[in-house]
């Protein structure tokens, strides 16, 4: 309003002049007190352009604080990203299935022998008929020699037995072994777990497949005079390059077995039993938490906000000289009126 005023004053500046002369030819006539006419009117509008311009002001001080946190934002927004990008978050997912690739079991015997092999279901052993004799090796078995993959020089025997499968009838497998005499202290076989039994059984080089499952597998002890319940659940890892990595994790439990047997014997019986523990299989791979996408359209809200706040200071600015000179200009108008 105060510029539309302004703008018709100076378009009509004699029309102006011609109100001024007769509003002064008509209060000739009333005694009025000395500078009354001039100070009221104009210093009315000195105020209220006054509180524009200290508003206008307040405005800009906001929108430069507005850009300022802008600006913080961006920057903090960037070092998040690279951070996250430097700092991988691990994710752990469970896949439910109701059979297992059937494992591979590698047994390290020595001296021992294997005396019977079994599968049952719903966790059901019959008690042991003949314990230490000879029975029904009912597993699938193959046993493979080759050389030790760190010292390349001892050779090695393995014996490995199908695993269970079906996990929701609780497969189990029930392996007894025996050994005669032995010149330890204490004796234990070497076990060691593998993913898939059948890959082995495919594998065109046995020994070499053996020899990097070594290398890659942790092995386990089982003592004899003992009966030792391994669980076992699977655990699949997915590297960077886009590889996957496989490992058993195992749970063991240990019953002292009581040798029933009438004369007293100085040889040793190994019962060890192999069953899943849950139908799931753990997955485990990292994921970075940080979304580009997300990253970009945040950035170009924020650069959108600072450009727009750049322009309205940049149009308060330019306001606020145009006010100052039309106010200047109005003041010299009046101020020459009255001389």
């Amino acid at each position: 309003q105060l510029s539309e005023d302004v703008e018709r004053v100076s378009e009509n500046p004699t029309e102006e002049r011609e109100g001024e002369m007769e509003v002064h030819e008509d209060s000739s006539s009333v005694i009025l007190p000395d500078g009354e006419l001039g100070t009221t009117t104009p210093s009315l509008r000195f105020s209220k352009t006054c509180l524009k311009n200290v508003f206008s002001v307040i405005l800009l001080f906001i929108y430069l604080l507005l850009m300022a946190v802008a600006v913080f934002l961006v920057y903090q927004t960037i070092s998040d990203f690279r951070e996250k990008l430097k700092h991988p978050v691990m994710s752990v997912t469970y896949k439910e299935v109701s059979l297992y690739d059937a494992p591979g079991i590698a047994f390290y015997p020595g001296k021992a022998r294997l005396l019977s092999c079994k599968h049952h279901y719903y966790d059901h052993i019959p008690p042991l008929i003949n314990p230490g004799q000879p029975g029904d090796i009912e597993c699938t078995t193959q046993r493979i020699n080759y050389t030790d993959p760190f010292t390349n020089q001892t050779m090695k025997h393995a014996l490995v037995v199908q695993g269970p499968r079906d996990v929701k009838k609780r497969e189990l497998v029930f392996l007894q072994f025996h050994l005669n005499e032995t010149d330890q202290d204490f004796s234990a076989i070497d076990y060691l777990l593998f993913s898939s039994f059948q890959e082995f059984v495919n594998s065109p080089e046995k020994a070499k497949f053996m020899k990097d499952c070594e290398s890659s597998y942790s092995s386990w002890k089982f003592s004899a005079g003992f009966r030792t319940w391994v669980k076992m659940s699977l655990v699949k890892t997915k590297e960077e390059d886009g590889s996957e990595t496989v490992e058993f994790k195992q749970e063991t439990s240990v019953v002292n077995y009581i040798d029933q047997r009438t004369k007293p014997r100085s040889d040793q019986l190994f019962f060890v039993v192999f069953e899943w523990k849950d139908p799931f299989i753990q997955t485990v791979q990292d994921i970075i938490t940080a979304n580009p996408w997300n990253m970009i359209a945040l950035l170009c809200g924020i650069f959108l906000a600072l450009f727009k706040a750049a322009d309205f200071a940049k149009l308060s600015v330019k306001w606020m000289i145009k006010i100052r000179r039309r106010h200047l200009k109005r003041t010299r108008q009046v101020t020459n009126h009255i001389s």
